[in-house]
C-alpha cells in the first residue's frame, strides 16, 4: 500500500471519474452540445493516536543470565546495553506484528485498546461499489479462476493488480497445484505466486477464506492508502524511569494511523469464511474408548466439500494422549493408564473454515 506520511490530523485522497464523451462531430459546437464530463469527490485518511507502552524492573534479572545483571550500585543499577538492546527489539518486533494486523483486520472504537483504527478488510467490507463475487467451487483454483473472472477487463492489464490470499489459502492453492504433476511443482518445491499470470501475496494475517483482487502499490496509482505521521514512529522508543523515586523503567511509543481504499470498484471480493455448505463428518463413532493399556488408534475423517483438516489436543496436559494427522486419518496415540478411568478430546477443524468437530477419548481404568 501507499503510506502517506506527515498527516497530523486529516488527508484527502482525491478521486476523479470521466463520462461518456466521444459524439458525432459538429462543425460549431455549442455548450448544449457537452457530453460527458468529470466527477470529483474525495475520501480521507483520519489517524487515530495510539501507543505502546510497557514497564520493567532491571532487577528482576538479578537471577537469570550472569551477563544480562543489573550493574552498579543498587539506587542506579540499570541493565547492559545488550540487555537494552534485546528487550528494544522484542518490543519493536511485537509491535510491528500488532500492527501488520491492525492495518489488515482493525476496526475502531472510541474505547477499547484492541480498536485502534479500521484496517483494509474493514474499509472493503463496508464499501457498497466492490464486485462481490459468488461461487460454489470448493477447490482453490476453482475459486481463483471464479475471482479472475470478476475482475474488470480495465484492471487485468494493470501491473499493480494483485490477488490478496492468506498463508493458509496460498499453501491450498500450492498443494492443489503439486498434486497435478504435470502443471505443478513437485513436493520439494514452491509453486509460483501467481495465477493465470496475476500475482498473488500472502499475508500473514489475512482472512483465512477472504479473496481479494485490487491494485497494489506503494506509488499513487494504488487502491490501498495508509496515513501515519511518520513512518519510523515505530522505531522510536523512548526509555526512562518511571519516576525519578522508583526501580521501574519504561519503555514508550506514540503512533497514529488510518487506512482507506480509493476505489470500491477496484475490489473484486470473494468471501467464503462463513460458507454455511461446508460440513465436516467423521465416518466412525464420535466418541472413542479404550482399554487401559498402550495403544495406537486411528479414525477416519471426511470432509464433506474435500477440504483438508487439521487436528490438535484440546489440553496440552493431557501428555497421555497424542494426536496427529496420518493421511485422511486421526491418530490417536494412548500412553498405559495405572490410574483411573480418565477422559480427553480432541478437535478436527476443517481448512480455510471455522467449522470444527471436537471427539471425546475415555481410557479405561488401570487400577
Amino acid at each position: 500500500m501507499h503510506v502517506e506520511p506527515g498527516v497530523q490530523s486529516k488527508f484527502s485522497i482525491p478521486r476523479i471519474k470521466g463520462g461518456t464523451m466521444l459524439q458525432k462531430r459538429k462543425e460549431q459546437p455549442e455548450a448544449s452540445d457537452s457530453k460527458g464530463g468529470f466527477t470529483y469527490s474525495e475520501r480521507s485518511l483520519t489517524p487515530h493516536d495510539f501507543m505502546a507502552f510497557t514497564t520493567f524492573n532491571p532487577r528482576s534479572f538479578e537471577s537469570i543470565w550472569r551477563k544480562w545483571q543489573p550493574k552498579g550500585n543498587l539506587v542506579f543499577s540499570e541493565l547492559p546495553s545488550e540487555a537494552q538492546n534485546a528487550l528494544l527489539a522484542e518490543l519493536s518486533k511485537c509491535v510491528q506484528f500488532e500492527l501488520g494486523d491492525h492495518f489488515i483486520n482493525g476496526e475502531y472504537a472510541a474505547s477499547g485498546d484492541t480498536h485502534l483504527f479500521d484496517g483494509i478488510v474493514t474499509r472493503m467490507a463496508a464499501d457498497n461499489d466492490k464486485v462481490v463475487v459468488s461461487t460454489s467451487a470448493t477447490t482453490m483454483i476453482g475459486r481463483l479462476a471464479a475471482l479472475k473472472a470478476a475482475v474488470p477487463v480495465w484492471m487485468r492489464s494493470n501491473p499493480g493488480l494483485r490477488i490478496l490470499m492468506s498463508v493458509e489459502d496460498f499453501d491450498l492453492y500450492d498443494d492443489e497445484l503439486s498434486a497435478q504433476s504435470y502443471k505443478g511443482a513437485d513436493y520439494t518445491d514452491t509453486n509460483a505466486r501467481r495465477f493465470k499470470g496475476i500475482a498473488i501475496e500472502p499475508l500473514a494475517n489475512w482472512p483465512t477464506g477472504l479473496l481479494v483482487a485490487t491494485i497494489c502499490g506503494m506509488d499513487y496509482d494504488t487502491n490501498l492508502w495508509a496515513g501515519v505521521n511518520l513512518v519510523d514512529d515505530m522505531d522510536v522508543i523512548q526509555i526512562d524511569k518511571l519516576t525519578a523515586a522508583g526501580e521501574l523503567y519504561f519503555f514508550k511509543m506514540l503512533m497514529k494511523a488510518d487506512t482507506q481504499i480509493a476505489f470500491g470498484e477496484e475490489v473484486v471480493w470473494l468471501d467464503k469464511r462463513s460458507d454455511a455448505s461446508t460440513t465436516l463428518t467423521i465416518t466412525s463413532a464420535d466418541a472413542v474408548s479404550a482399554a487401559a493399556g498402550a495403544a495406537t488408534l486411528y479414525r477416519t475423517v471426511a470432509v464433506s466439500d474435500g477440504s483438508a483438516f487439521t487436528v490438535e489436543n484440546d489440553d496440552e496436559d493431557d501428555t497421555w494422549l497424542t494426536v496427529s494427522k496420518s493421511g485422511n486419518k486421526v491418530k490417536i496415540e494412548l500412553a498405559a493408564n495405572t490410574g483411573a478411568e480418565r477422559t480427553g478430546s480432541y478437535t478436527i477443524t476443517a481448512v480455510g473454515t471455522s467449522v470444527t468437530k471436537t471427539v471425546t477419548v475415555t481410557q479405561a481404568s488401570g487400577l
